[in-house]
């Protein structure tokens, strides 16, 4: 497969997108369940300033299914190898700024590692480098056994999983915009795809990996986030060299979605300061 044919079948497989606009680029990576969507808030705020790109990972969104590899992507350095490849098949070099949520900040911290030249900042929005608790040095969110239970209810009521995690998430209720926008792509999502990237997700430990980042980083950490709890922003700052932390006054996991003037704010501030 020559270069030209191979960057074109990552741009499908990853249904990558790009919004043109004259400055730095702006990659979007969203979160476990979701899909590139999750940005519409955001991204017309920086459409005179910035080129942005947005994808769906593998087996999220409009991606192709059929390139889902079990094995490769029940580790994150699988999605990170992703990400290293739309910025080359886009020939993007140096200079990006990849903007995450929630798993996809673990994802941006192992692709920096990676290739740290390639990335200029980066911006966390909550992160949790290890959702379990390792008492009592760490409080990750969950216990062990609470989320094999979560997994096991995707096992037995894939439906009614996602029903009830999309309320945990965004912290609205069931009715309100940001849960059905979350439960309609949870729902959309292939269950044996969900499933592998759950686990991925929640049982990932890059806690040591945060020393090893050297890239300056935003931390935008929820006031009140049940998959994220506002120690989790105090140790990412403190493991993080060249991070800084802002606490949004939101709850839930999706302040991108829930109060995105917010996250546009603390995203400008942040990028006009000098690296």
């Amino acid at each position: 497969m020559n270069t030209d044919t191979r960057n074109a079948s990552i741009l499908v497989r990853n249904n990558v997108k790009v919004l043109d606009g004259d400055g730095p680029v702006l990659l979007y990576a969203h979160g476990f369940g979701c899909n590139q969507h999750m940005w519409d808030r955001v991204t017309p705020a920086f459409s005179a300033t910035h080129k942005q790109v947005l994808f769906d990972y593998v087996g999220s969104g409009r991606s192709d299914i059929s390139a889902f590899d079990p094995a490769k992507y029940a580790n994150l350095s699988g999605y990170a190898q992703d990400v290293l490849d739309i910025c080359d098949a886009l020939e993007l070099t140096n200079g990006v700024i990849l903007i995450g949520h929630s798993v996809s900040c673990s994802i941006g911290l192992l692709a920096s590692i990676a290739r740290p030249g390639l990335f200029a900042k980066l911006v966390l929005v909550g992160p949790n480098p290890c959702f379990v608790n390792h008492a009592p040095e760490y409080v990750g969110g969950f216990e062990k056994e609470d989320l094999e239970g979560l997994l096991a209810l995707m096992d037995e009521n894939y439906i009614g999983w996602a029903n009830y995690l999309a309320p945990v998430v965004s912290a609205q209720g069931e009715s309100g915009a940001v849960t059905v926008e979350l439960s309609d792509s949870f729902c959309s999502t292939d269950p044996q795809v969900a499933k592998v990237f759950a686990r991925t997700t929640f049982f990932s430990d890059n806690r040591e990996d945060l020393p090893k980042v050297k890239v300056p980083s935003l931390i935008l950490q929820h006031r009140t986030d049940t998959l994220a709890p506002i120690n989790v922003g105090e140790y990412m700052h403190a493991h993080l060299s060249g991070s800084t932390l802002k606490v949004l006054e939101v709850q839930g996991h999706c302040s991108h979605m829930s109060e995105p003037t917010l996250v546009i704010d603390a995203m400008r501030e942040f990028l006009t300061q000098p690296t």
